[in-house]
Formats: structure tokens, sequence, C-alpha cells
């Protein structure tokens, strides 16, 4: 799929100077691994609160213990996640770092070996996911293909397309692409659009496996 990205849907994070640092060292494919998970930990929590950021909110009164009042805001609708096992699971504890009480559900799609397609495994969901805004977690949006099939599942459970915000690490044009064309209510959140995919799927420049790096699965060179 070729076209324009649309900007509106996708929430870039700024590239600063500090965000590029980090990147430099999960990029990095000398980097050791408790560097690699500490470097990218930060960076998910930058994403998680942009993400959240796009949620409802509402104005809100307190007073302040001098006696003023400040108008404020809260959130205004309840909000869950969800993680795509198994990479999607590294940024479960960063987002309940944040939020301690978020319900977390799971999602485990596989691809075919011999089709290529993804194939949805397993749901664990709240029960009531069809009344709250989502946070769908993977820290990688690449060829969109599971994207495709988490977003489908959670249609199915009743959540509103345009309730679902996709937080990623890194997102290439045609996963976004894919996205944006059978799902553009669903708003995405990402801290670097890549250059594109190699002949094996990888993002360039990218990080390489991101579950594998993270989790210390990797094969060692």
């Amino acid at each position: 799929m070729t076209g324009t990205v649309d900007t509106t849907t996708v929430h870039l994070l700024p590239q600063t100077n500090l965000l590029r640092a980090l990147h430099t060292v999960i990029r990095d494919r000398d980097a050791e691994r408790d560097a690699f998970v500490a470097h990218a930990a930060r960076i998910i929590r930058m994403v998680l609160e942009t993400g959240l950021d796009l949620l409802p909110f509402e104005e809100c009164e307190v007073s302040t213990p001098v006696g003023a009042t400040y108008f404020g805001q809260r959130p205004a609708a309840p909000v869950c996640a969800v993680s795509i096992a198994r990479a999607g699971e590294s940024m479960e504890s960063e987002l309940r770092t944040v939020l301690p009480g978020i319900r977390v559900g799971k999602i485990l799609i596989q691809r075919d070996t011999v089709t290529k397609r993804p194939n949805l495994y397993y749901t664990a969901l709240p029960m009531d996911i069809a009344r709250r805004h989502v946070l769908l977690l993977d820290p990688m949006l690449a060829t969109g293909g599971t994207a495709l099939a988490a977003i489908r599942a959670l249609l199915d459970k009743g959540v509103p397309e345009d309730h679902i915000v996709f937080v990623n690490l890194l997102s290439a044009p045609a996963g976004i692409l894919a996205v944006q064309y059978r799902h553009p209510q669903v708003r995405m959140v990402t801290s670097a659009i890549e250059e594109g995919l190699n002949d094996n799927a990888y993002m360039v420049p990218g990080i390489g496996d991101f579950g594998d790096r993270y989790f210390g699965t990797d094969i060692i060179r």
C-alpha cells in the first residue's frame, strides 16, 4: 500500500535531542540488554503519557492549600489497556506505574509460517471493554497485519473505533497507512516513523526484534 501518512491521526513525539539520544542506545546492535531495557522504558513512558493525553477529559475544580480554586481537568471516561503479546507486555509495567489500577487485557496473534497471514489465537479482555477507551500496546508497527487483527478483535467486542489509541515505539509508513486505510478513526502514537521495511519486513533503520532484545531471547552473535 502506498500513499501519504495522515498526520491528523498519528501523534509523533517531538524529535528532541533527548529522545534521539535514547534512540541511539536502543538502535545500537551492541547495546547491553540492561541498557536497552532501561532506555526503551523511558521512551515507552513518553509514548504512554502522550497516548493518555488523547483520552477524554472534563473540567474539574479543586481547592488548593491556600484557599484558592484551581480549574483543572480529570479523566472523563473509563480506560483500559490491551497488550499484544509478547512484545506489548514490555509496556505494561510503565503503564501501571502511571495508572496503578488500570485493567490490562491480552491478545495473542501469530503469523502462519506458510501464508504469512496473522492468526488470532487468544484474547483475555475486560468484560466491560465496550464502554472503555482502549490503549492498544505494541512497540512495533511494521506491515500492519498484526495491528489490524488486534483492532478487529477489539471492534468485535464492541469497542468503538474512535475509542482506540494504538501506542508504539517505532512505526513504519506501510503499517501506519494500513491502519489508516482500514480504520481511519484509530489514533496512533509513536516515537519515530521509520524509513521503511527491508526484504524481511524489518524496519529500517530499526532496532531488530524488539521482543527478543527486551526479554533476552535474541540469538547470541
